[in-house]
C-alpha cells in the first residue's frame, strides 16, 4: 500500500497523461468486522472484470496487455486488507502500479483511459486539509498539526509551553486578602499571552485554521490578551487537557471539526448563488467543460460521487451510456484535473447538495 502523502505535487504526477491502457480500480473497503470479512472477494472479483475487459480490447497490443496483467497481479500483492480503511484505489499502467488506501467512501469503478481516475484521491487530498489545534491551560499550551482524521502533536517553534509555578505565601496572603485567581494573576495573563504570541509566529510560517481548545477561564483570558487566537474558527470549552495525548485532543475537537466542514459547503454555495446574480456561473457538466478547457474558472464544486459517461459531439458533452463506442467515461474526472492544472480550486460535496445544478457548478475569473 502506498505510504506517501497526497501533496500537490504527487497528485499532479498521477494526472500526467499514460500510454493506454491506463487502468482504474475503485472499490470501497472495511475496516472492521463483519464487513470487512467479503473485501477480499469483491476486491477478486473487480480484477477479473478488469482483467476481461483488458482481454477483450482489441485495441491493446499484445505486450501492452501482458505487462498490464502483470502489474495487475503485483497491485494486487501490495493491497493489506488487513489494515483497510474506507476505500481502496488501484492505479495500474504499462511498467507501474500503484495502491492506495483513503479513509473515503468510494463507488465500485473500472476505468479504462489514457489517464488514472485520480478525483477519490484529489477529494481525499481536499478532506485532508492540514489544520492547528491549540490547548491552552493556566498552566501549559501545545500545538497540534492535524490532517484529516490524523494528528500529532507540534514540539518546534516554542511548543509545547508550561510555565513556572510560582509560589506565594498563601498563609500571609490569604489573612490580607490578597491571593488573586489563578487567571486574574499577572503571571498567568503573561504566559497565555506569550502561548498566543508563539502561535501567531507559527502562523505566519504555516497559515492553516485553527481550533483552540481549553476551560472556559482560560478561553476568556486568550480573547482579552491575544491577538493570534482570534482568527481561530471554533472554541472548544474543554478542561482537563493540559497534558492530554493527540488522539484525546482529536476527540475533542471532533465535534468543531464536522460543523467546520458544514459550514464548508454553505460557503462553496454561497459562492455558486453570488457567481449566479454577477453572470460568472456555469452549470451542469457541458457548461463546466467548455469553460475548464478555457482555463476560465476559479473554482470548481462537484458531488462526491458524480459520475456521468459522455460522448463530444460538435464540441459538446451528450449524456451516453457506458457501452456506447467512443463514449468518454472519465471526463468528470478531466474536469477536476484540468481545473487542477490550471489553478483553479475544486470541492466535494455530498450528494444531492447540487440538485440545483446538475450536479456541477464552476465560478468563472471572466
Amino acid at each position: 500500500m502506498h505510504s506517501a502523502e497526497l501533496t500537490p505535487s504527487v497528485l499532479a504526477e498521477l494526472r500526467r497523461p499514460r500510454r493506454y491502457p491506463a487502468v482504474s480500480l475503485v472499490m470501497p473497503t472495511h475496516r472492521s468486522e463483519p464487513e470487512n470479512a467479503q473485501d477480499a472477494v469483491r476486491l477478486r472479483n473487480l480484477v477479473a472484470d478488469a482483467k476481461a475487459r483488458l482481454h477483450a480490447d482489441e485495441s491493446v497490443s499484445r505486450a501492452d496487455r501482458l505487462d498490464v496483467l502483470d502489474q495487475l497481479d503485483r497491485a494486487v500483492a501490495d493491497v493489506d486488507l488487513v489494515h483497510a480503511e474506507d476505500g481502496l484505489v488501484i492505479l495500474v499502467a504499462p511498467g507501474e502500479h500503484q495502491v492506495w488506501s483513503i479513509p473515503r467512501t468510494v463507488p465500485t469503478r473500472i476505468v479504462f483511459a489514457e489517464t488514472f481516475l485520480t478525483r477519490n484521491l484529489v477529494a481525499t487530498q481536499v478532506a485532508a486539509a492540514p489544520y492547528w489545534v491549540l490547548t491552552i491551560s493556566a498552566e501549559r499550551s501545545a500545538l497540534f498539526g492535524g490532517s484529516g482524521k490524523g494528528l500529532t502533536e507540534h514540539t518546534r517553534q516554542g511548543f509545547p509551553r508550561e510555565q513556572e509555578p510560582d509560589q506565594p505565601d498563601v498563609e500571609r496572603k490569604e489573612r490580607i486578602g490578597d491571593v488573586p485567581s489563578t487567571f486574574r494573576d499577572e503571571q498567568t495573563r503573561h504566559f497565555i499571552r506569550e502561548a498566543d504570541s508563539a502561535l501567531g509566529a507559527v502562523l505566519e510560517t504555516d497559515p492553516r485554521p485553527v481550533f483552540v481548545v481549553g476551560d472556559a477561564p482560560a478561553l476568556a483570558v486568550l480573547g482579552e490578551v491575544g491577538t493570534a487566537a482570534k482568527t481561530a474558527v471554533a472554541h472548544v470549552v474543554r478542561g482537563g487537557l493540559a497534558h492530554a495525548a493527540a488522539a484525546a485532543v482529536r476527540e475533542a475537537v471532533t465535534g468543531a471539526l464536522g460543523e467546520q466542514a458544514v459550514r464548508a459547503v454553505g460557503q462553496a454555495k454561497e459562492r455558486l448563488s453570488q457567481a449566479k446574480g454577477t453572470r460568472s456561473l456555469a452549470a451542469g457538466i457541458d457548461e463546466v467543460w467548455r469553460n475548464v478547457s478555457e482555463g476560465r474558472v476559479a473554482l470548481v464544486v462537484l458531488e462526491e460521487h458524480y459520475w456521468e459517461p459522455v460522448l463530444v459531439t460538435d464540441n459538446h458533452l451528450v449524456p451516453a451510456r457506458a457501452e456506447t463506442p467512443e463514449v468518454r467515461e472519465d471526463m468528470v474526472d478531466e474536469i477536476v484535473e484540468r481545473a487542477l492544472d490550471t489553478g483553479a480550486q475544486v470541492q466535494f460535496v455530498p450528494t444531492d447538495e447540487l440538485a440545483d445544478y446538475d450536479r456541477i457548478a464552476a465560478v468563472l475569473r471572466y
